[in-house]
């Protein structure tokens, strides 16, 4: 009997080679299985090919590692089907593991096919050798090596099936399994090479034409080496080029998802906008037409969120919105939308189980924004107006009942705000006029139709002119001369008022400037500012240019503001306030008496003057507490340092009274009315030709 021996070095290349081979194998049943199409066939026959060359290099390894005393070579025939069929057997188990389910049966079956054709492969290279007389197999063992190659099969395709999707470490648990994988398919190799003996005088008879030589270890095992290699790089290349296209997909999907947020949803709040509120409308409106039923549509305003706004800047004001958003949300139920559709106008859609329950949701949705909000340190209070409108009952589609419910809000904001108003169809009418009235005011901007007329005030004492107050008026085209509780309140709400009270301070400085050149140089010109003109940031500003623009000293102009706007910020009307003072322009505080002051922030203000509202003049006669509100408003301006200012007087006996009591000048129908400056220099001069200024002044 020939006693065979092994090269240790050859065998722990062999080892290695069946570690990378099942390491490769494992690789490959991942790309597979995420390929498409065409793909799946390129893959399984590289495939193939490269875990056939493996498990086929690692036998022929161990072959080159074994040893005779006699000279060894291998039939090139048979030794070339020993590779076609491990190829053939590593393509059917790719196939196999490439199905969607691997049931036990069809396990068994697959090892079992395996197994045979990598015993079929191990059996035909050692009959390669073509020894003579023929190697005599120990049974025990052959069978041995049989059932380790059906058994290393088996836990091969169990393996890789289940390792061929990319789960969490996935590449080491494959690293682990191709460990045993490979010496699986050694322990199969060496038990089949155990079992062959070579009787005593045994030649190999392929050694004459047949592969041998030295060197052909290493030629197998480069080759091998660069097949695998190769096989390994363009499945890690190509899992990188997957998972690179995988994260592009996420990231375009997760860009049409940021698309259709940006699209569907407004930017600043999170709610829907006004393109996915109209689709939610529809669709309310077709589950009211297929189940019954019914819902409210509430337009909702926010009053007094514009002077916040600018009195504390944008920054603030969108916090404002964005807390306003968050409270109304959170009170609504899941079926219920409410987006917000511009600037702070908000929509809300609720499904009602009544009609009736929508007055309810109204007076929910109006506590709610009532309550104060707590923005950048600042404790801030909004009110909100409603509109609502029913469906079925106030419009056919979405356009026509969000219209509708914008007229109703008008209403609402129109009685009083800070209330709800359902919609009726004559708000229609006035929501058009209102409409058509905005379109005509930004016409009126835009072409100058504004003009001023000036009302004379008087010295109290010696009833002779001081200057006068500016009064706006609009010149429309169709409706003549529009007072300003016509316009204003729309000017304010669209902003409007802004370039507006810049004409107005522009205007009333240059005529003024007129009239000092005339002779009038100790006279006053008086200008109103609307709350949010004072609180616009560039009021300062504004007042600067039109007295530089004019070339009017500050000392010739009074600015007039309300008790009320003076005193809802009072900290940053102070400020306000004190850089004009710094100027030397003077403040008045107009309708003294009609809002809540505090006599702490009231001396703290650098106002010049009070100004007592006609309100209170009007019943002087008739009415003891008005006298003693004027009376105890004179003293308290008289106390502060502050000149007193009347307006409203009408009869002679008010003029009598307010001069009695210690005004400094006043002003009303009884001594003018306001005109055009041309007119109020002609009235004043044919007041100084007749016998009485205020008879004169009022005829």
């Amino acid at each position: 009997m020939l006693i065979g021996s092994y090269s240790s070095s050859l065998v722990l290349i062999s080892l290695c080679v069946a570690i990378l081979a099942s390491y490769t194998a494992l690789d490959l049943t991942g790309r597979i299985a995420t390929a498409k199409g065409r793909a799946v066939f390129l893959w399984m026959s590289g495939g193939a090919l490269a875990m056939g060359v493996g498990i086929w290099s690692m036998h022929f390894i161990g072959m080159l590692a074994f040893s005779l005393p006699i000279n060894l070579g291998y039939d090139l025939t048979l030794t070339a089907l020993s590779l076609l069929i491990a190829v053939l057997s590593s393509g059917f188990a790719l196939w196999l593991i490439a199905q969607p389910t691997l049931p036990v049966l069809q396990l068994a079956f697959g090892a079992l096919i395996m197994g045979a054709g990598i015993s079929s492969m191990h059996y035909m290279g050692m009959a390669a050798l073509r020894m003579q007389p023929g190697i005599d197999y120990d049974p025990t063992l052959f069978g041995s090596s049989l059932a380790i190659a059906v058994g290393a099969s088996a836990a091969a395709l169990w393996i890789a099936f289940r390792l061929r999707q990319h789960t969490p470490y996935v590449r080491q648990i494959r690293g682990a399994a191709a460990v045993l994988m490979g010496i699986a398919i050694v322990g199969m190799h060496y038990t089949g090479m155990a079992a062959a003996n070579f009787p005593e005088g045994s030649f190999c008879g392929a050694l004459d034409g047949g592969l041998s030589g030295d060197g052909l270890d290493y030629v197998v095992l480069i080759t091998t080496l660069a097949v695998l290699s190769v096989a390994l790089l363009t499945s890690v290349l190509d899992a990188r080029l997957e998972a690179r296209t995988a994260e592009l997909a996420r990231s375009l999907t997760l860009a049409n998802q940021e698309l259709t947020q940006l699209a569907l949803h407004d930017t600043l709040t999170g709610l829907p906008n006004r393109t996915l509120l109209a689709d939610r409308i529809d669709q309310a409106i077709g589950k009211v037409a297929e189940q019954g039923g019914c819902f409210a549509l509430m337009f909702i305003d926010l009053d007094g969120f514009k002077p916040v706004n600018d009195a504390f800047g944008h920054h603030v004001g969108d916090q404002l919105l964005k807390a306003v958003a968050t409270r109304l949300r959170g009170h609504l139920h899941s079926q219920d939308t409410l987006a917000r559709i511009g600037g702070d106008e908000f929509v809300l859609l609720v499904e009602l189980q009544a009609l009736e329950d929508a007055m309810d949701v109204a007076v929910k949705q109006v506590n709610l924004v009532s309550r104060p909000f707590r923005i950048a340190e600042h404790d801030l209070q909004l009110t909100a107006s409603l509109g609502i409108v029913l469906y079925p009952g106030n419009g056919l589609d979405q356009l026509e009942l969000l219209r509708n419910a914008d007229a109703a809000m008008y209403h609402a904001k129109n009685g009083g705000k800070n209330g709800y108003s359902f919609f009726d169809v004559s708000m229609n009418s006035n929501a058009r006029q209102q409409l058509q009235l905005l379109q005509d005011l930004r016409t009126a901007v835009e072409e100058g139709q504004f003009c001023l007329h000036y009302q004379p005030k008087f010295d109290a004492a010696l009833r002779q002119p001081i200057g006068a107050e500016a009064l706006l008026r609009w010149e429309h085209p169709q409706h003549g001369l529009l007072l300003p509780d016509r316009f204003i309140s729309l000017a304010e709400k669209t902003g409007l008022i802004i370039p507006i009270g810049e004409w107005v301070l522009d205007e009333a400085c240059r005529q003024m400037r007129e009239w000092v050149e005339q002779g009038h140089g100790d006279w006053r010109i008086a200008v109103n500012l609307s709350a949010i003109q004072f609180c616009h940031a560039g009021l300062v500003d504004s007042v600067a240019r039109a007295l530089q623009s004019n070339r009017l000293p500050a000392n010739r102009l009074t600015l007039e503001i309300t008790e009320t706007t003076a005193m809802r910020d009072a900290d940053a009307s102070l400020t306000v306030l004190q850089k004009l003072s710094d100027m030397g322009v003077d403040i008045s505080i107009d309708d003294f008496g009609t809002g809540y002051s505090s006599l702490m922030y009231l001396k703290r203000l650098p106002a010049n003057e009070l100004k007592i509202d006609r309100g209170f003049v009007r019943d002087l006669e008739h009415d003891s507490d008005d006298a003693a509100i004027v009376s105890a408003i004179v003293a308290l301006g008289q106390a502060l340092g502050l000149r007193i200012v009347a307006e409203g007087v009408e009869t002679d006996r008010q003029q009598d009274f307010l001069t009695r009591l210690g005004c400094d000048s006043l002003q009303g129908y009884l001594m003018g009315r306001p005109v055009p400056a041309e007119q109020f220099m002609l009235d004043l001069q044919q007041a100084r030709g007749g016998a009485a200024p205020e008879e004169a002044i009022s005829s």
